[in-house]
């Protein structure tokens, strides 16, 4: 994942910025290791034209139809070697898929904002969250809580319905002074939602590393001091025992089953466990995890084929 995107730094007062845009059109499954090879060389962004979220975790089947991935590089920075990089990976890709060369045009800065702009809006979830790109504009309405985000992002930009549907709850659920615990936070966007809204201490959890210093810059740039993002997993010495208010998992059915006692174990007696990132066929399996331990499922929600489920201690029933 990018950790930044700085093209759009009006303080350095060009009036016209040169951008080379790469580009490569390939099958669903290698979206993901070209993605990274042009965040790794590339300028840190990274679009993907016409995919449908899917996640390989939950068993989902991938989309049918090429993808096309992108990234931009302003052109002061855009090197042979780092081009050589990219092509070089590009072609290795090619001996074992069907993927086209890569395709290299210099833009302005001008038609670099638009062709980000067709991949990342301003989004508004639930009554008061929002999620704003880095780079774009937005006048908020009374009552808006703003969440900036990289345009960059790959995941964690609230368009996934598990992200959604995560936001959704906490926006019910968070009340001031609360502590959150955000395991797999991924861009950080849950657990900035989370102190925007009114927790006094969140800890976002991250067992890659490249997430957690974009986590970390997302938070910075939010101004949210109550977040604190830790690279590791579950469990971690941060995580004290029955000490959160919230719990949030959204990863994969299999990584909630497997991480069900420590999950289940940070939560205050009266806390409350967000699940999501659940194919609506493996839903069982996680339910079946918490009942296992005395837990309760109170809430159940579905969009498209995924599940979220809001999950009461055995103190708490």
């Amino acid at each position: 994942m990018p950790s930044n995107l700085t093209g759009l730094d009006h303080s350095r007062n060009e009036t016209v910025m040169k951008w080379i845009e790469l580009s490569v059109t390939t099958p669903p499954e290698f979206v993901e290791p070209l993605a990274q090879l042009f965040r790794r060389h590339g300028h840190g962004g990274v679009a993907i034209e016409n995919v449908v979220c899917y996640n390989p975790d939950e068993g989902e089947k991938l989309p049918d139809g090429d993808v096309k991935v992108l990234t931009y590089v302003p052109r002061k920075e855009f090197t042979c070697e780092r081009r050589n990089w990219i092509d070089l990976g590009v072609r290795l890709v090619a001996h074992v898929a069907s993927i086209s060369p890569l395709v290299e045009r210099e833009i302005d800065q001008v038609d670099w904002e638009n062709a980000w702009k067709e991949h990342f809006q301003p989004l508004r979830i639930g009554d008061k969250v929002v999620i704003v790109p880095s780079w774009s504009e937005y006048s908020p309405k009374t009552g808006d809580l703003v969440t900036c985000l990289d345009p960059g992002m790959a995941f964690g930009t609230g368009h996934h319905p598990t992200t959604k549907m995560c936001i959704e709850l906490l926006e019910e659920h968070v009340c001031p002074g609360f502590d959150i615990l955000d395991m797999g936070c991924g861009s950080g966007i849950l657990s900035i939602v989370a102190a925007k809204l009114g927790a006094s201490r969140v800890i976002g959890l991250e067992i890659d590393d490249v997430a957690a210093n974009v986590a970390a810059s997302n938070v910075k740039s939010n101004e949210v001091c109550a977040v604190e993002v830790i690279h590791g997993t579950l469990p971690h010495p941060a995580v004290v025992n029955r000490t959160f208010d919230i719990t949030i998992a959204n990863i994969s059915s299999r990584e909630i089953v497997k991480l069900a006692p420590h999950l289940m174990s940070s939560m205050k007696p009266e806390g409350v466990l967000i699940a999501s990132g659940i194919l609506e066929e493996n839903a069982d399996n996680v339910v079946e995890a918490m009942s296992a331990r005395g837990s309760s499922v109170v809430g159940t929600f579905t969009e498209e084929d995924w599940v979220t489920l809001v999950v009461k201690g055995p103190s708490s029933s």
